[in-house]
């Protein structure tokens, strides 16, 4: 009798472990087949898209690769972007880091009112902003300039950065700081040497929003560049999408070879992304 009513048991027990895997094997499944199916395009040959539903390509060919990494503009745009992807990174984190250490320990006037200012921005596009922009860049002299490019990329994501890092600082523990400056440590020593390191998950969310933005936007890239050699990535892979024809094999492997940078960024952040290092940091 006992083992009758066990087995049922036993079971929903079994399957109360499993589904949640099945559910989830069935989701990776459906976000990695548009991977699958770009990778695929990117190794079979021509410049067609295959009608057959299968991720798995049945010829494969390298000859995609070979002809954008033998293509020296191509090169030269890929280094265009990581330029201007690493320089926004640096301006980013410097600004918004400095900004939401003062937003979250300072209180002066019109604090407020600059942190409303800055989740304001947040509510409008990039492309409302274009044309003011072009406007300001045109009488900077920024025009087809990488660093009017970084500038409008810096000022586009600091507002979110300084959002985000503030919210982090805040929950670090003040006795911290209360207690070097006892010690006679300076304002300085203690945002460098205390908050910073304490902060790393927070400045690796937000180094790879920084990165990601940058490295990822065409539209504004498209419009304040024109000179071909000074073009970023994702304004090089339009030019694979012509009027009445489109090289889908290269546009596929240009795609795979922009996602590279941002996967090996990714992955050596991954480790700064898990929170909890300022557990233990106050003794009570």
């Amino acid at each position: 009798m006992t083992d009758r009513t066990t087995t049922p048991d036993r079971k929903n027990r079994y399957w109360a472990r499993i589904w949640p895997h099945l559910v989830l094997i069935l989701v990776s499944i459906v976000a990695l087949y548009p991977v699958l199916w770009v990778l695929k395009t990117a190794l079979s040959p021509g410049q067609n898209l295959s009608p057959d539903p299968s991720p798995f390509p049945d010829t494969i060919t390298t000859e995609h690769f070979e002809h954008l990494l033998s293509d020296g503009t191509f090169i030269r745009q890929a280094l265009n972007s990581l330029w201007v992807a690493s320089i926004t990174t640096v301006v980013g984190l410097f600004l918004s880091t400095s900004a939401a250490y003062a937003f979250s320990r300072f209180r002066f006037r019109g604090r407020g009112m600059l942190l409303s200012g800055f989740l304001l921005t947040q509510l409008f596009p990039g492309v409302v902003m274009m044309i003011p922009l072009y406007i300001l860049m045109d009488l900077a002299g920024l025009l087809d300039t990488h660093l009017g490019l970084v500038v409008v990329y810096a000022t586009t994501a600091i507002p979110f950065c300084t959002w985000m890092l503030k919210g982090w600082f805040d929950t670090l523990p003040k006795e911290m700081e209360e207690a070097a400056l006892i010690d006679g440590a300076s304002r300085f020593t203690i945002f460098w040497r205390i908050v910073l390191p304490l902060s790393r998950p927070a400045l690796a969310v937000t180094a790879l929003f920084s990165f990601m933005t940058a490295w990822n936007e065409y539209i504004l890239a498209a419009t304040f560049l024109n000179d071909a050699e000074l073009m970023t990535l994702p304004v090089a892979l339009q030019r694979f999408v012509g009027e009445h024809e489109t090289s889908w094999g290269l546009f596929a492997a240009g795609a795979i070879l922009a996602s590279i940078p941002v996967m090996l960024l990714f992955y050596a952040l991954q480790k700064h992304l898990v929170g909890g290092l300022t557990a233990g940091g106050v003794k009570g």
